[in-house]
This record gives C-alpha cells, structure tokens and sequence, in this order.
C-alpha cells in the first residue's frame, strides 16, 4: 500500500494508531475505581511483563543478529525515558484530581508548543512556516474541542499549574524517546522503561491513605485495558513512530487523543458531542495534516 511505501510513513501510521491506543487512558482512569496514583502504578506494573515478554520473544527471533551487552549509554537513555514517563503520568494524575479534565487535558496538549522548543534548541530540529500554521491549527481546535468544558476558577490555579507542567515533562519524554530509539530497540525500550516507571510510580504509594487495591474482580478490568491498550499497544507504537518521525511532529500527532476520547465518552459515557465539537475535531484533523506535509518539519540546520 502507498501509505506505508517509506519509514516516514509507517512511522506516521503507527503514531496515529497510537494515539488511538493511548485515547483510551483517560476512559479506563474513570472507569477504576482506584486512585489516580495507583491507577498510574499498575498501567506500568501490569504491562511490564507483557513487555518483558516481548523483548524476550523479539531477542530470540532476532537470532542472526550478534548478541549485544547492554551498554551505559542505553541503560541511562532507559533511565530517563522510564523516570520522565513515570514523573509525566503522576503529575498529569495529580493535575486531574485538582482541577478539571478539561483544564488537564487541554493544557497537557501544550507538550506540541515545548517539544517543538526543545527540538530546536537541543538538536536543531527547523520547523517551517508550514509546519507552524499546521500546530497553530491543530491547537486552537483541541482548544475548541475541549475548551467549552474548561473553568477558569482560582480554585484550580493549583492543578493548571500542574497541567502545564505536565506538558513539559511529556514533550520531554517525547523527544527523549525519539533520541533513545536511535540507539536501542524498540522492545529493549518499552520494557526497561516499564520497569524504571514502574519503580517510581510505587514510591507515592506507600506514602498515601488512598485504594491502591480494586474493591472487586470487575475493578481490575480498566487496570487491564489501561495496560494493555493504552500502554502496551499505544505507547509502544507511538515509540516506534518516533524512530521515524520528527519529535516536533510526533508531538502534534498526538492531538488526535483527544478528538478521538471526545468520541469515546460520547459513546460510552452518552456525553454530548455538539457542533463545535466537530469543528474542533475536524481542526486537529486537517492541523496534523498540514504539518505532516511539510518536508522541513523536523530537518536540521
């Protein structure tokens, strides 16, 4: 198929299938009846085999290739890929639980304006006009698609703070995942950086009063969905785009999350989807393609 002609394209392709994955998260969190800390806690810890697993039936198919001890240099891409997941979950978790997720959701999306930001002044990564109207484009329609439920209300200046800060941590997990797909593999990634979050995510556990536990069988399915689809599938998609896709469009490729969770709660929740829900929608849409086309998005000076 055309599509998938390059390694652009595919990569392309798996990060808006990711963002599907991923879109998932925010329905599987409501759905738990856990708190949002541990919610973040065993999206890692029970994905974390899956994709040791994975690793482990990659490295034995992958048999023609020479065996490789893991060096220094992967351990601490593993490292700060794994502990910036795990610091961007927990913030972004504790940012739902003071303020709106609609404030949480639309400022966690501004991690599009700072990838952009560090591309450029860590690696030099050019963004073009084109590539800016495409972003510009895309954000004011995840504004329109989210902004109708957004309250200003000093009451939750505490969690938009958060909410900002999360962005900052995403888009650095974004573009460090991108720079650490150059030098490790893709399962060695997912699985070493499942175990570093996985360890993180456990401390604030053991300093909180909340449920860490589901109160029955039934509450550990979204645990389940959140790890295997929004994790396992998801994120390791978006992983492997970002091997073949700028970080500064990788970044804005993920808008889709959110128009695509809009549709899921319509249709499991029965929340309403109005006319400027399709207008924001549709923004995002033609925003990620606009800067999808845009050759110098992402090049190098």
């Amino acid at each position: 198929m055309a599509l998938f002609r390059d390694d652009f394209s595919r990569g392309f392709s798996a990060l808006l299938l990711g963002a599907a994955g991923i879109s998932c998260a925010a329905i599987f969190v409501r759905l738990s009846d856990v708190s949002p800390s541990a919610s973040a806690f065993w999206r890692l810890a029970l994905a974390t085999p899956f994709l040791i697993a994975f690793h482990l039936i990659q490295s034995r198919i992958d048999l023609s290739a020479p065996r490789k001890e893991i060096d220094k240099q992967q351990l601490s891409w593993i490292g700060v890929v794994g502990a910036l997941f795990a610091i961007e979950l927990f913030v972004w978790h504790w940012s739902i639980a003071q303020t709106t997720v609609a404030n949480a959701t639309l400022l966690a999306n501004m991690a599009t304006i700072f990838a952009a930001i560090y591309g450029f002044l860590l690696f030099g990564e050019r963004i073009n006009r084109r590539f800016i109207a495409g972003m510009i484009l895309a954000l004011v329609g995840a504004g329109v698609l989210i902004g109708q439920n957004v309250e200003l209300n000093p009451a939750y200046l505490s969690g938009d703070m958060l909410g900002i800060l999360t962005a900052t941590f995403y888009a650095a997990y974004i573009v460090a995942a991108a720079r650490a797909r150059k030098h490790i593999s893709l399962s060695l990634l997912m699985a070493g950086t499942a175990l570093v979050s996985t360890a993180l995510l456990a401390i604030p556990l053991a300093f909180t009063d909340d449920p860490v536990l589901p109160q029955s069988m039934e509450g550990w399915l979204p645990l389940v969905g959140l790890a295997l689809i929004a994790q396992v599938l998801g994120q390791s998609l978006i992983v492997y785009g970002l091997a073949h896709v700028p970080a500064t469009l990788g970044a804005l490729s993920l808008l889709l999350q959110p128009v695509l969770s809009a549709v899921l709660a319509w249709w499991i929740f029965g929340e309403a989807l109005g006319p400027l829900h399709l207008v924001g929608g549709s923004a995002v849409l033609a925003g990620i393609w606009v800067a999808r086309s845009s050759k110098a998005a992402g090049s190098k000076n």
